[in-house]
């Protein structure tokens, strides 16, 4: 959203988000219950609770601030969601449009030069039937026409191809303003010459006479404005119908509307250009907008003041399933994520970090009153409610940040696949027009005259070369033309940028070219490199041009080169946003790349993908979390479907599949890290009744859940605490922390990474990070810890010796927790501190890593 932008007002979205409302009446509540134990702690045990009240203070506060944070949150990260969505959807409504409309103004510039049309219109031939043949020709492999019109200098039809719709002559200024252009003419709006229409969008341009150059008359070519725009609108409006996909003009009136009955053509709507998140009123319902304008193509930025534009109401923004990604997700995998928060959702890592603040206050509670001696028994019921009201409040974080890091990728996956939806739409729709054009510059007469003779002049040759380069001057999107004999000898070409290439085609493709059918078919080659692309892979279209005296006997043909590597790559990275290191490709059903902004990732190499993917039905799409080039990233892949008859219904078959990438982030090589605090520990589970109890503190280190006595933890403090860092200091030193105020540390302390001295590789930092304070004696040191996890209590009965021996004599002990199912890492504080302090320590080696041992293997012995 923009800097600019109001701040969003989370009460006015409230009253839509069920899930939030709960969330937030969860909160109150625990913040209720914080305040109560306080001030029970206050009233029954002032002296006792000495210890315990800046601590629950704290927990208030922490509370208190969270409650409205994380609130804020989910609220901003959901409304961001929907806006992302439909701002998506509304680029596109524009964007497909006019690049469409872009291949009109080529189209009516090229045939409005037709030696036969404009021989017709200068009246030196009378045949209709023969003209209105030509047009029908035209408009069956333009089959994005409703209505072509030959008109004379007085407005007076000529010749019509809409038998329902007769025009005998018009007064439309656009006929004059047509014969004093030298370009086309656009023009959208009610016409006579469109009788009984609303409104009809026609490309017109002035015609000349043969041999004089005197302006003759004009062409009309009327687009099928209406069932383009239904199309789009089948095709990329959601499936619930929750939104409404509109086209809009330059005053914002409705000129095409995906549901007519819900916001009618004509109807002038808010718009919203800047995305601002604020709620707009149509007609006494308010929603939520989106509006885009074109951003043109190939210098073309459709008509003017055109947008495209999304509304969806409230009330049904927020509604619907979703898609619960985090389910699916291995547990490495979603830990991993959500060690990238900052980069890829700030309000996640914010109440990611509030969240751990919160936890770490109620763990230092429960470890400091381990130490139940002397006064500390007076506190034994406010201690079970902390302890049951911190179970309850982290069991509420884990799920209220499960829930913004679901929005989250909801909204991230759902524009991925969107966008190789419009990705593949796009390149259909492209080739559509390669596939018209080769076929009916095939039935140019001159072409056609011309390769009928038994041998074609030099002038005559030349002649045919000047018609190829004016049509190449109006079709940018092609290297190369060129026509070729029965024989397969090339007579004439037009090539821009690149060698000519060879003198005649290859024997299989005359082969192919000569078995055509009739004047509807065509050949296009495989994406396989060609001397006529320099080499290089890309698509030839090919028609037959037959004898103008006998249609069956094909005399030559006609090659167009399309500039593969300039326009999919134009495509690809017109459709993708801003995101950093966003990528996307076009591949065929093998993973052959086809067009990739990857450099890593050449034309014709492979794209290692899922056979399921390879195999994804036609015009359908997924989106999934996966991992790619060392990084987390939300990939979508969408199946090709053609576009009108165009892979449909005409014969030729070539799916392509585009993958889009979002990266969020590094993929972390700790992959045996589990979840923060996902194992739960079934407290006392296995100690047998009346059997005595000691406290320890557990937490996370290296993919293992480690264990010390409580009665030797001061405290855990935030990594953000550490002062004096040392990079790469001896013996897993990180740094030194400094006399906290509101903690028991009273002087420096020396940090060191448990990681390091376990396994001897260091600890990943992240939000989770914690410092525990561990004493011995006389000595306290720090411990960088992964994460904290709980202060649970065992019986002596649950220890069991370490089975390795004294190879691994920091770890003593072994804690069967959750009736043996569950293993805890004891570490022996006698002998971590004799390696740490006892010589600050010499040359002495990390613990041998025992990571992966089997679980049954330790039980076993």
């Amino acid at each position: 959203m923009p800097a600019s932008a109001p701040r969003l007002q989370t009460d006015t979205y409230l009253p839509y988000m069920r899930d939030v409302i709960r969330c937030e009446q969860s909160l109150r509540e625990l913040n209720q219950m914080w305040r109560m134990i306080e001030s029970s702690a206050k009233m029954n045990c002032p002296q006792e609770a000495q210890t315990i009240l800046p601590i629950m203070a704290a927990t208030r506060d922490g509370f208190s601030r969270l409650e409205q944070e994380l609130v804020d949150s989910l609220v901003r990260e959901k409304v961001g969601n929907v806006l992302a969505a439909i701002g998506t959807k509304a680029q596109y409504v524009i964007d497909i449009v006019v690049r469409n409309l872009y291949e009109r103004t080529a189209d009516v510039g090229f045939l409005a030069t037709d030696r036969e049309l404009c021989t017709f219109v200068a009246g030196q031939s009378e045949d209709v039937d023969a003209i209105r043949s030509r047009l029908l020709a035209y408009r069956h492999k333009y089959t994005v026409y409703n209505e072509i019109m030959l008109l004379d200098t007085r407005g007076n039809v000529l010749v019509q191809l809409d038998p329902d719709s007769p025009v005998e002559g018009s007064t439309d200024p656009l006929i004059a303003q047509t014969l004093a252009s030298d370009s086309f003419v656009e023009t959208f709006r009610a016409t006579d010459l469109r009788p009984g229409r609303s409104q009809a969008l026609i490309y017109s341009r002035r015609m000349h006479h043969p041999q004089t150059g005197a302006v003759v008359g004009l062409l009309c070519l009327c687009f099928d404005f209406e069932a383009e725009m239904a199309g789009i609108f089948r095709s990329h409006r959601d499936p619930e119908g929750r939104s409404n996909m509109l086209l809009l003009d330059d005053h914002h009136r409705v000129i095409a509307s995906a549901d007519e009955r819900w916001i009618a053509t004509g109807t002038t709507v808010p718009v919203n250009p800047e995305g601002l998140p604020q709620l707009m009123i149509h007609e006494g319902r308010e929603y939520l907008v989106r509006t885009a304008c074109a951003e043109g193509y190939q210098g073309y930025m459709g008509p003017e003041g055109w947008l495209g534009q999304l509304m969806i109401p409230v009330d049904l923004a927020f509604s619907g399933d979703t898609r619960q990604t985090l389910a699916t997700l291995d547990p490495a995998v979603a830990s991993g994520l959500l060690a990238h928060a900052r980069s890829f959702s700030p309000p996640l890592y914010e109440v990611m970090t509030a969240t751990e603040t919160i936890r770490r206050v109620v763990w230092n509670g429960q470890v400091i009153t381990a130490d139940q001696s002397g006064e500390r028994v007076k506190l034994k019921t406010i201690l079970d409610q902390i302890s049951e009201t911190g179970s309850r409040s982290n069991a509420l974080f884990s799920q209220s940040i499960r829930d913004l890091y679901e929005t989250v990728l909801e909204s991230k996956q759902r524009n991925t696949e969107f966008v190789a939806q419009l990705l593949v739409d796009l390149l259909d729709r492209n080739l559509y027009e390669r596939a018209d054009d080769c076929r009916w510059w095939a039935l140019t007469p001159e072409l056609r005259s011309s390769l009928a003779a038994p041998e074609v002049p030099a002038a005559e040759a030349r002649r045919l070369q000047e018609i190829l380069a004016y049509i190449h001057s109006l079709y940018t999107v092609y290297t190369q033309l060129f026509v070729y004999d029965r024989n397969g000898h090339v007579i004439a070409r037009s090539c821009r940028g690149s060698e000519p290439g060879p003198a005649r085609i290859d024997a299989g493709t005359l082969e192919r070219v000569r078995a055509l059918g009739d004047d509807q078919a065509y050949h296009v080659s495989d994406f396989e490199p060609s001397p006529f692309y320099g080499g290089q892979p890309t698509y030839i279209y090919h028609a037959a041009v037959r004898d103008p005296l006998n249609d069956r006997q094909v005399v030559g043909g006609i090659g167009i080169v399309f500039d593969s590597a300039r326009e999919f790559k134009a495509m690809l990275q017109g459709s993708l946003s801003q995101d950093s290191g966003i990528s996307a490709y076009f591949v065929d059903r093998e993973g052959r790349i086809i067009s990739s902004t990857a450099g890593a990732r050449p034309v014709t190499s492979t794209l290692a993908l899922d056979p399921a993917l390879r195999q994804l039905p036609r015009g359908r799409s997924v989106s999934r979390v996966v991992e790619h080039d060392g990084q987390y990233a939300v990939m979508g892949c969408a199946a090709s479907q053609g576009y009108r008859e165009f892979k449909v219904s005409d014969g030729y078959e070539e799916d392509v599949l585009a993958v889009v990438y979002l990266p969020l982030g590094a993929v972390r090589q700790d992959r045996n890290l589990p979840t923060a605090h996902g194992a739960v520990i079934e407290d006392g589970s296995f100690a047998a009744t009346g059997q005595a109890r000691e406290t320890y503190a557990t937490f996370q280190s290296g993919g293992n859940l480690l264990a010390l006595p409580a009665v030797q933890v001061l405290e855990a403090l935030p990594l953000s605490s550490l002062s004096a860092r040392i990079p790469g200091g001896p013996q897993g030193r990180v740094g030194m922390l400094a006399p906290q105020d509101n903690s028991q540390i009273r002087h420096f302390v020396w940090v060191f990474d448990l990681g390091w001295l376990l396994h001897g590789r260091p600890s990943p930092e992240d939000s989770n990070s914690q410092i525990v304070i561990v004493r011995h004696g006389q000595h306290t040191v720090g411990l960088l810890i992964d994460a904290l996890h709980a202060v649970p209590e065992f019986a002596a009965a649950q220890l069991m010796p370490s089975p390795f021996g004294t190879g691994h004599k920091l770890v003593s002990h072994f804690i069967k927790a959750n009736g043996g199912q569950l293993l805890i890492q004891l570490l022996d504080p006698a002998a971590l501190f004799e390696r740490l302090v006892g010589g600050l320590l010499g040359d002495a080696e990390p613990e041998p890593d025992f990571e992966d041992t089997d679980t049954s293997e330790v039980l076993g012995k």
